[in-house]
């Protein structure tokens, strides 16, 4: 092997390594997104909890207000409109809480979509430094046939029996 195709070899060799750390890092970087997307996931679901927790307190301050309200204006909250005052306010009350959770699911769920698509990223990122790494090799590899079908071949001299 000439110095030439030493110095090719060496060089080749040190880019598939470099071509490698590139696709595990993409990987690296890829699935901490996916894990952070997760994370978000979560906290949506978690503000989602809080957030109807603190509407059912209002809710109920707001209830608990109206009753007052209309019991010292002599009305009766359990017939007439005094009860469906009430009735409207609680399937209002349910409707909002339902809206809520629907809106924390679709955002957790589009967050773990979201989780998933960069991990396939991250998939493809790595896949993608192999083919690199197997093209490297193999173009390192014709070069060096290359070189040798191009060199000066060897003057074997005169051969004995060609006196």
């Amino acid at each position: 092997m000439s110095y030439t195709q030493a110095i090719v070899a060496g060089m080749t060799a040190v880019q598939v390594k470099q071509q490698s750390a590139i696709g595990k890092y993409n990987q690296r970087v890829a699935n901490r997104n996916a894990t952070i997307a997760e994370q978000e996931a979560g906290q949506i679901e978690k503000q989602a909890d809080f957030d109807i927790a603190r509407f059912d307190q209002r809710f109920r301050q707001s209830v608990g207000t109206v009753e007052v309200a209309l019991a010292k204006s002599g009305v009766d909250i359990t017939s007439g409109s005094g009860a469906r005052v009430t009735e409207a306010n609680a399937l209002e009350a349910e409707m909002n809480k339902k809206i809520t959770r629907y809106n924390a699911d679709v955002g957790a769920a589009n967050k773990m979509e979201e989780a998933r698509f960069s991990r396939i990223q991250g998939e493809m990122a790595r896949q993608q430094a192999r083919l690199a790494q197997i093209q490297t090799v193999s173009q390192t590899g014709s070069s060096l046939l290359t070189m040798n079908s191009f060199a000066p071949k060897k003057d074997p001299g005169v051969l004995v029996g060609d006196m």
